[in-house]
């Protein structure tokens, strides 16, 4: 979990992930998404609803490190903008945002940051969805080949061809993951919690499909840019009327 915790978050120390890392995707996610949720309750006790929106945003990309907004702009340049499948790879491997990639993470966070506004705090329904979303990050990778030949994403697969072994503990992690989601947005929402699971499991399954169609499969951008649409699908349908 230590690795895990180190690459999604600012709270473990630095360190290499490697094949069995992912596994703890889904524990870190609900986790991160506990906490963000608890600070989210603790400042809407001192600050009105539109502050307390604002501190939860940047809180999450505090404790992230900004890891999946910055997916999201480099996935936003490279799957949006009209280029060869060559050229898609390429603008998601520059580290320069372009507009494609700018307007994108514009609208996420506006669309968040309103979400979370027009509701009350909902510990419990944060720490769902974000563990939906790293659980569904682990389920791109077992589902959708890899578009690249090396990248980050390459330590998670490992050199050679998965064992059976790996195979049952990365499906054990995506059962448990989406069990423990749907327990916590049922607690805190009860049945418009577990629609909006639905609805950021099924974004976050569009946008593995987009990507696979576009450059033939997933990047950890994309991968960061499913996870960060997925989560704000759900805030949006917590506060459907």
């Amino acid at each position: 979990m230590r690795k895990a915790l180190a690459f999604l978050t600012l709270l473990g120390r630095a360190s290499a992930p490697n094949e069995s890392t992912m596994a703890w995707f889904p524990a870190v996610g609900a986790l991160l998404g506990l906490t963000i949720g608890g600070l989210w309750w603790l400042v809407a006790k001192a600050w009105p609803p539109l502050v307390a929106a604002a501190i939860v945003v940047i809180a999450d990309l505090i404790f992230t490190g900004g890891l999946h907004f910055d997916g999201l702009a480099d996935a936003g340049d490279g799957l949006l903008a009209p280029l060869s499948k060559e050229r898609r790879l390429q603008a998601m491997a520059d580290p320069a945002i372009g507009a494609f990639g700018a307007l994108t993470v514009a609208a996420v966070l506006l669309l968040r940051f309103g979400s979370l506004a027009d509701l009350r705090p909902a510990p419990l329904v944060l720490g769902g969805l974000w563990c939906a979303s790293r659980t569904s990050m682990v389920a791109i990778v077992e589902t959708v080949p890899y578009a690249r030949t090396s990248g980050i994403v390459q330590s998670f697969l490992g050199t050679s061809p998965r064992g059976t072994r790996q195979r049952v503990v990365m499906l054990g992690s995506i059962t448990l993951g989406l069990l423990v989601a749907t327990g916590l947005v049922l607690l805190g929402r009860g049945a418009r919690g577990l629609w909006a699971l639905v609805g950021e499991l099924a974004a976050m399954g569009a946008v593995a499909m987009f990507s696979w169609r576009r450059v033939g499969g997933f990047t950890g951008d994309v991968l960061g840019a499913a996870g960060v649409i997925g989560e704000t699908v759900g805030l949006l349908i917590l506060v459907t009327r």
